[in-house]
């Protein structure tokens, strides 16, 4: 090992072990509503999602309805599994959300040909809570041979809360 990379922990402060977390609170009151609950309060038009990778089950349930023949539209109910410490919507759930809508929307519009993500950039405009409806809605700029090219935008009702452009490749 070279002299530069050796770590010498004893020259560190002691520090006790109470102090070296963040306190982090229990989120009890947050717990996932049951099916019967979520599935009440479901906008008219969406249906469960039979598409899609067993990681964006993890999100779930999740929901797609076919806004018109060439746009398709998919939305959660966020709960409290989908918090973060502050209690708003986590900002990577939302990424997963805003991926996977962009893939779903791609493949359909590319007769189901295999892309995956390549890039993705992403702009938060405003927090989504436990209890809001989220609706993904997906812009397919280009679909080209190699390349696809979309945006998406989360929205909670009328208001944005989310942008994603992404790029996606075939495989």
């Amino acid at each position: 090992m070279h002299h530069w990379c050796k770590l010498r922990f004893d020259l560190l402060p002691s520090i006790p072990h109470s102090k070296t977390r963040p306190p982090y609170r229990t989120m009890t009151s947050t717990i996932a509503p049951t099916t019967a609950q979520a599935e009440s309060s479901i906008p008219e038009g969406f249906e469960p999602i039979d598409r899609g990778s067993a990681f964006l089950a993890l999100l779930g349930p999740v929901y797609m309805k076919q806004a018109s023949p060439d746009r398709t539209v998919i939305g959660v109910r966020i709960d409290g599994r989908h918090t973060n410490v502050k209690g708003i919507a986590h900002g990577g759930m939302l990424t997963t959300l805003a991926d996977s809508a962009l893939g779903i929307a791609i493949a359909i519009a590319n007769n189901e040909k295999p892309m995956v993500t390549v890039n993705l950039s992403t702009d938060f405009v405003a927090a989504a809570h436990p209890g809001d409806w989220v609706e993904a809605h997906v812009d397919i700029q280009r679909i080209g041979a190699r390349l696809a090219f979309a945006n998406c935008y989360l929205h909670v009702g009328e208001k944005r809360i989310m942008r994603a452009s992404g790029v996606f490749a075939s495989v």
